[in-house]
């Protein structure tokens, strides 16, 4: 099973049983080797942005973890090398 199903799956039973409340959104930084051009820049317009002199940092805030995964995602398929994926901070 990939890792969108299973969290699909979970989310699922928990709103048969009337369990879902309030989405709680998290703030992730998902860090990668090299500097974001402006292709990239544009691709991930919907995070924050931080560039360095040697790696970039994308800042976003997600609603669960199947929007996290998403993400990362996406900076795969760029074949961007992940060095970080760090919670910052929990609502």
């Amino acid at each position: 099973m990939t890792g969108t199903g299973a969290f699909r799956n979970a989310r699922s039973v928990t709103e048969e049983r009337g369990e879902a409340g309030p989405v709680r959104s998290q703030t992730y930084e998902i860090t990668f080797a090299g500097r974001a051009g402006s292709v990239l820049c544009s691709a991930f317009d919907d995070c924050k942005i931080s560039i360095g002199p040697y790696s970039t940092t994308l800042r976003a805030e997600v609603s669960d973890p199947a929007a996290l995964y998403g993400l990362i995602e996406r900076v795969a398929g760029f074949r961007l090398q992940v060095t970080d994926v760090r919670l910052v901070t929990s609502h």
